[in-house]
């Protein structure tokens, strides 16, 4: 597979290059110059087919090749080896549970694979690297177990001190071993300006092997694609149309769907449900992008003021505003809102939804005001985290939910942190040292 640059289409580079390299030198995002379609009597075939097969279909389709079949099957079936259950809401709404895996976050799918992808290309290449990650909220814990022990490469997390949960602090910061924590003063606008800037500074490329873990590497888009052709799978035979309702943050699991849109994988529309932090509504309402620095809500891990992979979905639909505007959608809630919706559906099914899926939840309520509703449209609502993280939130609300066995264990585990302020200098140093 070869890539270009969002800013280059001209640029071409291997995909041991984009994965290591996370950012092209132009600050562009990578992004595959061709998209091959997946293979329609696959597709076909796919009710009859597990999830790490379907896993493998797609993958092999876009990286056959750069990883043999047999290889590619291996890091499929250690990185999707979990579930991702279908929790029926209504006849035509569907909470997909993406919460199952070892950090209870939907970013277990792309940080598993990333791991064992870069693993894969390191047992050749003899080297060390050196990961440096900014989270609101899931991403670190993804990344952080997803990479936990795996040798030649470290890990450096940064995430917005006060700004994330009790049990996402727990998982960034109990690792130990070959993944370390940063609690910085500020957002996480300033944690992934941290990082970015990193990259493209010569003097930290010369001494370290740097790459990124977040969603701007290539290799965190390409797992989150099978949880979509799952839910395809598991739905064709009873509906003509899929309406994907994604919680959107930093964009890049709605930026995964789309690109599986557009190798074939047929949806109707993507909807992004946004927190307070609302700039994709209002572009898409408006015409002009405005970032803006990320306010603190419910849903942290949404909290972006200027989210990396949308570049990637203006780029596949050429900076079109329009011809995106036939396939995506998007709309805003604050907390106020997300906190009736997760008493709503509590109250209604007894069911429990953490602060991002309640944007979904929301977000289809709406499109069923608004629109006309056919039996032959589901709607699916990404459940992106295990309310387990948001303790604060539900202990307000006086809703109990079951606490994963993991979650007692973590905290038994004393937290390792360093603290630091927004400077790059001094973040330089720290690196450098």
């Amino acid at each position: 597979m070869k890539l270009y640059s969002t800013k280059n289409h001209d640029l071409s580079v291997d995909l041991e290059t984009a994965v290591f390299n996370s950012l092209p030198a132009d600050k562009g995002l990578y992004m595959p110059t061709i998209l091959p379609q997946i293979d329609k009597i696959l597709m076909e075939n796919w009710d009859k087919k597990t999830l790490p097969e379907i896993a493998f279909d797609i993958a092999y389709t876009l990286l056959k090749d750069d990883i043999s079949a047999e290889d590619l099957k291996a890091i499929v079936d250690e990185a999707a080896n979990f579930e991702a259950p279908l929790y029926p809401l209504q006849d035509d709404t569907f909470v997909l549970e993406l919460f199952h895996g070892p950090s209870l976050a939907f970013k277990d799918f792309g940080g598993r694979f990333m791991s064992r992808m870069m693993a894969h290309f390191l047992k050749k290449e003899q080297k060390e690297i050196q990961i440096l990650v900014a989270t609101s909220g899931d991403t670190g814990g993804a990344v952080a177990l997803g990479f936990l022990n795996v040798p030649g490469i470290k890990v450096t997390i940064l995430y917005p001190k006060g700004k994330v949960s009790l049990i996402q602090e727990l998982q960034l910061t109990t690792n130990g071993n070959n993944i370390e924590a940063i609690a910085i003063d500020g957002t996480f606008d300033d944690c992934q300006a941290l990082v970015k800037r990193a990259f493209h500074d010569e003097d930290l490329n010369a001494k370290l092997n740097l790459t990124s873990a977040n969603s701007i590497n290539i290799s965190r888009l390409i797992p989150q694609m099978f949880y979509y052709a799952n839910t395809y799978a598991k739905l064709k035979n009873d509906f003509e149309d899929l309406v994907f309702v994604t919680p959107s943050g930093n964009f890049g699991n709605i930026a995964a769907g789309m690109i599986a849109y557009k190798m074939g994988l047929p949806v109707k529309k993507f909807i992004a449900a946004t927190n307070s932090n609302d700039i994709v509504p209002q572009y898409l309402e408006s015409g002009v992008y405005n970032a803006r620095p990320s306010v603190q809500t419910l849903a942290n891990a949404m909290d972006v003021g200027d989210p990396s992979n949308f570049v990637r979905i203006l780029d596949m639909f050429n900076n079109d505003i329009e011809k995106l505007k036939e396939m995506l959608s998007a709309c805003a809630y604050n907390d106020e809102q997300i906190k009736e919706a997760i008493l709503e559906v509590h109250k209604a099914k007894n069911y429990v939804v953490c602060p991002h899926t309640a944007t979904g939840y929301l977000a289809v309520k709406d499109l069923k005001e608004n629109t006309a509703v056919t039996e032959k449209t589901a709607y699916i609502i990404l459940a992106t985290a295990h309310p387990c993280k948001f303790p604060d939130v539900f202990e307000e609300l006086g809703i109990k939910y079951e606490e994963p066995e993991q979650v007692a264990e973590l905290y038994k585990k004393d937290k390792h942190q360093v603290e630091m302020n927004n400077s790059f200098e001094d973040f330089k140093a720290f690196l450098m040292k």
